[in-house]
């Protein structure tokens, strides 16, 4: 019977770690062998070479580009923490199934199709949009701006709009994690609200702050549909050009360098997201 119980628990095992292995590790390790290939005449050549490094690095239209989608990205993940930490701060001071139920309504946008999304809020920055009517209605501006869309003023509000839900969760996570008797106890030594608020609440949701930027960061940076539904000519991010690379441009091995140069910057993210969390949360 130990016998059959061991080769379940080794079965179990090795399936726990062969589905990460193949789905996961396989395709970076097959991004990363194809990026050492090259394209010739519309064929991929195997051999061995660093020409699409070298091309990612000296060519000036490639860097530029990636540096201010990772300041844009970083913009939104500020954004999103700033706006979603008071509201999931609101969710922990409601009591009973209320907390669950608004929730549940802020959750609700991530069922919907996310085209649908794109569209909607593009509809609203319009020139003719929601938005543009009612600055023009209040007297704000003289005529419809297209400050709001086909720029990378628009990239950020839709990322920021589409991807807030994504830092409010985390952040609630870590709020309604924090023990109750610290904040009473907080109160009983006569600290008030901002004291308690600034020196246990802020610092024990750190880890969920780290969590939901990183969590946040990730998802915007490999975002290409967005760019390319609301930024137009004016806003072009690094992800469009992947998408040119592995569609029109058929340069798979061109696209997985440039594949490779951004998962390193989505590992880096996730790595400090991880270590800033657990080195300014306090101890458990």
């Amino acid at each position: 019977m130990n016998g059959r119980s061991g080769r379940y628990q080794a079965l179990v095992t090795l399936l726990a770690f062969a589905l990460p292995v193949f789905f996961i590790v396989a395709p970076l390790l097959m991004f990363l062998a194809y990026s050492f290939f090259s394209v010739d005449h519309g064929e991929i050549n195997y051999t061995l070479t660093v020409a699409n490094y070298v091309r990612f690095f000296t060519e000036p239209v490639f860097l530029p580009i990636f540096w201010s989608t990772c300041v844009l990205c970083l913009s939104v993940s500020v954004i999103c923490v700033l706006l979603g930490y008071p509201a999931a701060y609101f969710l922990t001071t409601l009591h009973g199934r209320w907390r669950y139920i608004m929730l549940m309504m802020l959750m609700v946008p991530l069922l919907m199709s996310y085209v649908i999304k794109i569209y909607a809020i593009r509809s609203i920055l319009g020139q003719s949009g929601f938005l543009n009517t009612m600055l023009v209605g209040l007297g704000i501006l003289e005529k419809p701006s297209s400050l709001f869309v086909f720029n990378m003023n628009a990239i950020l509000l839709t990322l920021t709009l589409l991807l807030i839900p994504f830092a409010i969760l985390p952040i609630f996570l870590a709020l309604e994690r924090i023990p109750q008797v610290l904040l009473r106890a907080s109160a009983d030594l006569g600290a008030s609200s901002i004291q308690t608020f600034m020196r246990i609440t802020l610092p024990l949701s750190v880890p969920g702050i780290a969590s939901a930027a990183s969590f946040v960061f990730v998802l915007a940076i490999g975002d290409f549909l967005t760019p390319q539904m609301v930024g137009g000519v004016n806003g072009f991010t690094f992800g469009r050009i992947l998408y040119s690379q592995f569609g029109t441009a058929f340069n798979w091995p061109f696209g997985a360098a440039l594949s490779v140069a951004l998962a390193v910057v989505v590992i880096a993210a996730i790595l400090a997201g991880e270590r800033f969390g657990r080195q300014k949360g306090l101890p458990r």
